[in-house]
């Protein structure tokens, strides 16, 4: 999930070309939305089609009425887009930095990933910062926020995910609309995920539907595991990247370090089910980009699941304390909830 803000009103000279193609995108979804109810009641709509969205309908009131989250009309649209992903997110970093990058807009301020309507324009731009010399991925996203600009719909691309993570995308993207600071890409993601998890949570024990509810505990368990093991290369990466070491050296290091994370990763996978998905994660190769853009993620979810504890589990007070925290100085609340870091790199 990500945040993308269409910046119809940009100052000049902030990347007009890629904010003309991201206020493109954004308007065929706006024009392609219809209300949920209407798609339901469609006899051409799919039956299988018909069956999710009924309960996307669900999952959205419990969403306002049970968790706190914005009730407007996002997630009560439908757009179907012909396509797998709604968008393709580049994230880099430094060759020897476990920091992504940032780029900077208007309204949204910095984030660590720059959004694509079009798989070849992000693959595109991708090459050309790795002939720049930085490390890239270049990942699908199913699902965005405009953080309330526009009424944001439940897209055809976030239907695969089945009726679970699903209703737990609608809680993370929801999540941004409550609360969004510019400029900190690690404390958004990581507030969402924690309300995702906990909403995912309260959602399922509603439902009375126990078997499903031992399922995400083991996801849930296997992924905090996942992301121990990737802050643990990280924290190495950026011990050996302090090191003042020939240039050939720190590159052997650095191979090698990524290569024994993908070997825990793979045992993490065959301890578990094997259907984690980390194995395709993998096959895109590993680098200090790949990291970060998990990191963005997973790095402050821990401290969150803190905050919400210190609360006693009261969602309203936990999003009040949370508030609190985005008042802070950037680097107090960083230190409080993620650990400290240094400024990433600006393009």
């Amino acid at each position: 999930m990500a945040v993308l803000l269409v910046a119809l009103t940009a100052l000049p000279g902030c990347g007009s070309l890629y904010l003309l193609q991201a206020a493109g995108g954004q308007a065929q979804i706006l024009v392609k939305r219809r209300p949920i109810a209407a798609v339901v009641a469609d006899p051409a709509t799919p039956q299988a089609v018909r069956d999710t969205l009924q309960e996307v309908e669900v999952a959205r009131d419990f969403a306002s009425r049970e968790l706190g989250l914005p009730d407007n009309r996002s997630y009560r649209l439908y757009a179907d887009l012909g396509r797998p992903y709604v968008v393709w997110n580049v994230v880099a970093a430094p060759e020897f930095s476990v920091e992504p990058l940032q780029w900077c807009f208007p309204i949204a301020g910095c984030v660590t990933y720059r959004g694509y309507f079009h798989q070849r324009a992000a693959r595109d731009y991708a090459t050309e910062l790795r002939a720049s010399g930085f490390d890239t991925v270049v990942e699908g996203v199913s699902a965005y926020s405009t953080l309330g600009h526009f009424a944001d719909p439940v897209l055809s691309t976030m239907l695969p995910y089945g009726d679970d993570q699903l209703a737990a995308t609608i809680f993370h993207e929801l999540a941004h609309q409550l609360l969004y600071v510019p400029d900190d890409s690690r404390f958004n993601e990581a507030f969402a995920m924690t309300v995702e998890h906990e909403g995912l949570r309260r959602w399922l024990v509603a439902r009375g539907r126990s078997q499903r509810m031992q399922v995400f505990e083991r996801d849930a368990a296997r992924e905090r595991r996942f992301a121990a093991l990737l802050r643990a290369a990280r924290t190495d990466l950026a011990g050996l990247y302090a090191r003042d070491l020939p240039l050939p050296q720190k590159r052997a290091l650095k191979r090698a370090r990524l290569a024994r994370l993908a070997d825990d990763v793979r045992a993490l996978d065959r301890r578990t089910d094997g259907t984690s998905g980390y194995d395709a994660w993998l096959k895109q190769g590993l680098n200090n980009a790949s990291l970060a853009a998990v990191g963005t993620y997973e790095d402050c979810v821990p401290g969150f699941e803190r905050l919400l504890a210190q609360q006693h589990g009261d969602l309203r007070h936990f999003y009040d304390a949370a508030r609190g925290l985005a008042k802070q100085p950037a680097r107090e609340r960083d230190t409080r909830l993620c650990g400290s870091r240094v400024t990433p790199p600006r393009r």
